[in-house]
């Protein structure tokens, strides 16, 4: 059968609004023009904050001093897992080097940036947890330098748990700056940072915004929409786990979608039922978020079998995605296209988001059909290299020299040429482009 829409969203997630392009470039381009003293002044109007930028030691260690000691721990095991990990991805990429042709040796080697700025969110909600995906990443990956960026609160500064992530993680400063600001201040290196190689992490559609216009000149993990999670469940789920696992990713945002793809419509009829009771017990701001998020952008999807609601699933390529049903081991070889895959009832979405290891920067709005996540790669340069000897050249330099010339790049050409003429003296070769 057709795939069948027990609830169909009535808006659709749209990022990159030509207001918001205006005023980002805006913003960008007074920044750039003024350098710190402009960028404080958009700091004093967004931010409302007027202390330091770059914090001091003496700033780290009251912050940290003010984290509760059980949140510590917390933030402690988290950064392990997410080490630990990024250490094991790290490991899958090697410098490496093959003989191409007898004495002609070509490589490759993988060198980090030198100076990542890492974007923590810090408004509505304090993202501890984006401090230790993104830092820590940054740390293994072998960056010089790493730069948190994060917005201050009015008489507060930086979130003290986002400092102490940030700190225990890696990060060499800590700078209390959000917005199109915080971007640009690590972008074009003021108040004394090293310009940023690469900008990464989450944040509102401005910052979304600033990495898309200032890509090009940085490097960034990926242009980010609102978040998204699909749900893929058979008729054994629980229902009320997967009706609690839609409303836990609805609360990112108004604009956040959720989507239920089934075989079961006993299963679908049910979490439909639940979800509206499981939204009103959430406190204000997340039960506001949840209710638009699922009035209007979720869906609910009813396949035939298991190969179309893979099919369906593929086709949304979402951020995080979850198998409740069974045979996990089949959906892991079948499905293609998700940011990150939690297999089975017994994990979520919060414990990538939050603690269990995986990077939970991933690639929304249908980009995981091209892209994966955060990873240790991203801030790595994958480079080639080669020499050779003088005879192991001279095959080489023919093929070079006559394909050149029959694309019609005669310097190209040249360049094989006068190697073969010094090294090969007195030999004829048939460096023409015709057969």
């Amino acid at each position: 059968m057709a795939r069948e829409y027990l609830k169909k969203a009535t808006l659709t997630s749209a990022s990159g609004a030509s207001d918001v392009h205006d005023t980002v470039v805006s913003i960008l381009n007074d920044i750039e023009a003024g350098g710190d003293a402009k960028a404080m002044e958009y700091a004093a109007k967004f931010d409302k904050y007027e202390g330091n930028v770059l914090l001091t030691e003496a700033e780290i260690e009251a912050a940290i001093a003010q984290v509760p000691e059980k949140l510590k721990a917390d933030i402690r095991f988290a950064h392990d897992n997410v080490k630990r990990f990024a250490e094991m991805q790290k490991g899958t990429v090697a410098d490496v080097e093959m003989e191409i042709q007898p004495g002609f040796i070509a490589g490759q080697k993988a060198i980090p940036v030198d100076a990542a700025g890492c974007y923590v969110p810090g408004g509505r909600y304090s993202h501890i947890a984006s401090a230790i995906m993104t830092v820590t990443t940054a740390k293994v990956a072998g960056c010089k330098h790493i730069t948190a960026c994060s917005p201050p609160r009015p008489g507060v500064g930086v979130a003290p748990a986002i400092v102490y992530a940030a700190h225990i993680c890696g990060a060499d400063k800590i700078m209390a700056m959000g917005g199109v600001q915080g971007v640009a201040a690590m972008t074009f290196g003021l108040f004394g940072l090293p310009k940023a190689n690469i900008l990464v992490g989450p944040g509102n559609q401005f910052v979304a915004e600033a990495k898309r216009i200032l890509f090009g000149r940085v490097g960034i993990d990926m242009i980010a929409g609102p978040t998204d999670s699909l749900i893929l469940a058979d008729g054994d789920a629980d229902a009320h786990i997967v009706a609690t696992d839609l409303v836990s990713q609805a609360e990112h945002g108004y604009n956040s979608p959720v989507w239920l793809v089934t075989d079961s419509r006993a299963l679908a009829e049910d979490v439909m039922a639940r979800v509206p009771a499981l939204i009103d017990d959430l406190p204000d701001v997340n039960r506001e978020n949840a209710t638009a998020a699922w009035r209007d952008y979720a869906e609910v999807i009813l396949c035939a079998d298991r190969e179309e609601m893979a099919a369906t699933s593929d086709d949304y390529a979402p951020e995080h995605l979850t198998v409740q049903a069974k045979d996990e081991d089949w959906w892991l070889d079948r499905l293609t296209c998700y940011g990150s895959l939690f297999l089975g009832e017994e994990t979520t979405v919060s414990y990538g988001d939050k603690a269990s290891g995986t990077n939970h920067v991933l690639p929304t709005s249908g980009a995981a059909g091209y892209t994966g996540g955060l990873s240790v790669h991203k801030y790595m340069k994958i480079v080639t290299w080669q020499r050779t000897t003088q005879e192991a050249s001279k095959e080489v330099a023919i093929a070079t020299a006559r394909i050149s010339r029959l694309e019609g790049m005669e310097g190209h050409a040249r360049a094989a040429d006068v190697r073969l003429a010094k090294y090969f003296p007195g030999e004829n070769f048939d460096l023409s482009a015709e057969g």
